[in-house]
């Protein structure tokens, strides 16, 4: 679209005479400006930027009323606005928005109009006035947007937001508190439903994630975090010449170090056992006779170095798999499977059994095979790790020629189990010569 040739309409003249003046100075140079007045054409210059933002959004709106969009065979103002200048269209639609919402609050609009208030302070603004309690007087509503646009000439965006948080306070303290506790318990549900936390492993001894906290269990993790990367801390932990203002390096360590001293103990069980990391290392890797990985029971590996740290505040149980250390054959003196046996069995098992399956062992239930109530026995070498639903449907079968002609005893392309060696191991599993480290 061409500019008009000839202008009629006050405002388009305006934008004209605009453009006119301001290609008289495009190839101006500024060096022979002193301070004073640099000083002083910059203020005016975002002055002016935010008196055009007030006329654009205006026009914007008038725009989106006349359905210029719809004309042009667009399927909005906004969508139109966006094709014809080139700018993206959630920009566009935002200048839209804009325009409404100044023809709803007067008096911002005319301090924007007039240079006395940015457009990110006519924002906040907007937005303070909008979250008011919709049953509020009317002209309490006037104090409050007038409140905040006499306070924009001594505070920027940021600080208009925390003021907008408290204007209940200023016009109608009686009704402060109990709006607040209403927008605050609010605030709280949603964050709850958005709570979050991913993590993937990139294959490289490295997890990363992302989460989403509410306020108060943000507030509680940087507390502990700080306390743990504190100088003091880190000098009585790691000697001195760390006594400095803790970084994001730091507050990772701090996490790490959190992470481990959590008590397995003190977190609900898991699938029948406590919320623990079982490390398989080779006895000759343990003191240090063979550098072979430690394999967790997740499936990971970790150096053999990092396994021997572990084993220095860990239980470690020798031979978890078949030693002497513990009983994991109970036939049929009791009908639960014991945390031994299912810390054998997430061992062994890596998980639910049934094929194309990937529930971890922490979730899986121990199942006999043949089931309890046709004689199964509880030991190991006649249970097996099933997820919820493969458990049920595992009880649900009653054809007896899918037990003889071989069920699925393992993951695709796992070793048969009566031959089974554990990652990390030179021996079958009834060798007691493997150890497992269990971090509690």
């Amino acid at each position: 679209m061409t500019a008009i040739a000839t202008p009629r309409h006050r405002v388009s003249v305006a934008v004209a005479h605009a453009h006119t003046e301001l290609d008289a100075v495009a190839d101006a140079s500024t060096w022979s400006m002193d301070v004073a007045e640099t000083a002083s054409t910059l203020v005016e210059v975002t002055r002016l930027e935010a008196r055009v933002a007030e006329l654009k959004a205006r026009v914007a709106m008038h725009a989106d009323e006349i359905e210029v969009g719809e004309q042009a065979g667009a399927t909005s103002t906004a969508n139109w606005l966006a094709h014809e200048t080139k700018q993206t269209r959630p920009s566009a639609h935002r200048t839209v928005r804009f325009g409404y919402q100044l023809d709803t609050h007067p008096q911002v609009r005319t301090a924007l109009a007039a240079g006395d208030l940015l457009a990110d302070q006519a924002g906040v603004i907007i937005d303070a006035i909008t979250k008011l309690p919709d049953d509020l007087d009317p002209d309490l509503v006037t104090q409050a947007e007038a409140h905040l646009v006499a306070e924009a000439a001594h505070h920027d965006a940021r600080g208009l937001k925390r003021l907008g948080d408290r204007l209940l306070n200023v016009i109608d303290p009686a009704a402060a508190d109990e709006h607040e506790a209403k927008l605050l318990e609010r605030e709280e549900q949603e964050a709850a439903m958005a709570c979050r936390l991913t993590m993937v492993d990139d294959g490289h001894g490295k997890v990363h994630g992302r989460f989403t906290l509410p306020t108060l269990q943000g507030a509680q993790l940087r507390k502990i975090l700080l306390a743990l990367a504190a100088p003091k801390h880190q000098a009585a932990t790691h000697g001195p010449g760390v006594e400095r203002r803790p970084g994001p390096e730091r507050m990772g360590r701090a996490f790490c170090e959190l992470i481990e001293r959590v008590r397995a103990k003190d977190l609900p069980q898991v699938g029948g056992t406590d919320a623990t990391i079982v490390v398989t290392i080779s006895y000759e890797s343990l003191i240090g006779d063979l550098e072979q990985a430690g394999v967790l029971d997740t499936g990971e590996r970790i150096s053999p170095g990092a396994a021997r740290r572990l084993a220095c505040t860990a239980r470690i149980l020798p031979a978890v798999l078949g030693g002497r250390s513990e009983v994991l054959d109970l036939g049929r003196a009791r009908r639960f499977h014991t945390k031994a046996q299912r810390i054998a069995l997430a061992l062994r098992d890596k998980g639910c059994t049934a094929p194309g399956c990937d529930w971890p062992p922490g979730l899986c239930h121990a199942h006999h095979d043949p089931p309890w109530t046709r004689g199964g026995r509880t030991d190991i070498d006649h249970a097996r790790l099933l997820c919820p639903r493969h458990h049920a449907l595992e009880h649900r079968e009653t054809d007896v020629h899918r037990r003889e002609q071989g069920r699925a005893r393992g993951r695709p392309g796992a070793p048969p189990r009566q031959n089974a060696v554990e990652p990390g191991l030179t021996t079958p599993r009834n060798a007691a010569t493997s150890t497992s480290v269990q971090m509690e």
